[in-house]
């Protein structure tokens, strides 16, 4: 035993030196032969905890994230002989199997509309080749869905399971994919020279192929041999919530091993019994429905951070699954942002703060996003409630209204 843990810890100790490497500007090529030699061996869900155990350490989630590359350019060659695929993934409506078939047609995407138009750009950067690019390069915004699926229904199960770490990283690569094609979508509304552009479009192309790559021979297997069928299935009841990128679940997916019918609810069924407050009283119904009623949205976590409610109001400015009860806000969020919530928090823990307002453009939605401190009577904090709104209307009013029309 002492010899596998003594390998564990050289196999940790090798990682984290390449992982310097690659931050001292170390290639690619120049660490894959050390790392293909480091993962002899070992399965995919070992060469994570790896990466978790680092994490923990302390070393930032953005190093970690520099062995994607890495990861990629090993695993093309051997990804079959460090895991055998599971068969999940081959059943029409299993939310892997709904991934695959996003990523086939992303793929699709790529080959057939997005490649020809970049090749003609390079060929000649007329305003006609540029619009055309950015047409079919727009389209690529459909990925958000799919990579909110991903971030906010099945990262929250992984985290059950103690694994946070490949998460954060991969989540930090998809928000780098989000901002490279909007900036590529700007730099083609301009007048660039062409040959950056097909450059930069080609950089932002390969990460899309490459996070394809890593979802189906590292995260989708690394699931699949961990998460449970129940699991699963509340992924897939939560999906169309988000919603799919360019194809819907070929069927619905019914387990083998699972009565539907008899799934116990994730959340425990609240007593529909009497509230009773200071100020009155309200049945488990009556506040439940006032609360979906109310013209906002809210959200609120607990003094550990962990997500405790939100409502569910039919016109939700922002989604909010079922899967991010139980999570930790700071899973919540992408890597990049996550030092601003903790900020935050941190601020109304101490007392230093009690509320803290944000306003963003959405559409044509002018959002009003604020936190508020949440203290019993003695000012012990209990909690942060988030409260939004669309405050459109509200800045088109003019004149009075007295009585009703």
């Amino acid at each position: 035993m002492s010899e596998l843990i003594d390998n564990r810890e050289h196999r940790q100790r090798v990682l984290k030196e390449l992982i310097m490497e690659l931050h001292q500007g170390r290639s690619v090529d120049e660490v894959k032969q050390r790392f293909q030699e480091l993962i002899k061996g070992i399965s995919v869900s070992e060469i994570s905890q790896m990466e978790q155990a680092l994490i923990r350490e302390g070393l930032p989630v953005e190093e970690v994230q520099r062995l994607c590359d890495v990861h990629a350019a090993v695993f093309k060659g051997s990804i079959e002989d460090i895991h055998k695929p599971a068969q999940a993934h081959e059943i029409p409506g299993h939310p892997a199997h709904t991934m695959m078939l996003e990523n086939r047609a992303v793929e699709r995407l790529i080959e057939n509309s997005i490649r020809p138009r970049l090749e003609a750009l390079k060929q000649d950067g007329s305003a006609e080749n540029r619009k055309a690019l950015k047409e079919e390069l727009s389209k690529l915004l459909e990925l958000d869905k799919h990579y909110s699926r991903k971030e906010n229904l099945l990262f929250p199960y992984l985290e059950k399971y103690d694994i946070t770490g490949p998460p954060k990283v991969m989540w930090g690569v998809d928000d780098e994919i989000r901002a490279d094609i909007k900036h590529v979508l700007a730099r083609l509304a301009g007048e660039e020279d062409s040959e950056k552009l097909a450059a930069a479009a080609e950089s932002m192309l390969t990460k899309v192929t490459e996070m394809i790559f890593k979802e189906e021979n590292i995260l989708i297997p690394m699931a699949l041999e961990i998460l449970t069928e129940d699991e699963w299935l509340r992924i897939a009841e939560q999906s169309d919530e988000i919603g799919y990128t360019f194809v819907r679940p070929a069927g619905q997916w019914k387990p083998e091993r699972v009565d539907v019918n008899k799934i116990v609810p994730e959340q425990p069924g609240v007593d529909k019994g009497t509230v009773r407050f200071d100020s009155g009283t309200l049945t488990v119904t009556e506040l439940e429905a006032m609360l979906n009623t109310m013209p906002i949205d809210i959200t609120f976590i607990d003094k550990n951070d962990v997500v405790k409610y939100f409502d569910q109001g039919k016109d939700r400015i922002f989604h909010r699954p079922k899967a991010v009860l139980g999570r930790t806000v700071q899973n919540c969020h992408p890597p990049a942002s996550v030092h601003v919530v903790e900020k935050m928090l941190d601020d109304f823990k101490s007392g230093r703060k009690d509320h803290e307002d944000f306003w963003i453009q959405k559409g044509d939605l002018f959002v009003y996003i604020r936190y508020f401190a949440v203290r019993d009577e003695k000012g012990e904090y209990l909690g942060t409630m988030e409260v939004t709104q669309n405050i459109r209307p509200i800045q088109e009013l003019k004149g009075e209204k007295r009585l009703a029309d």
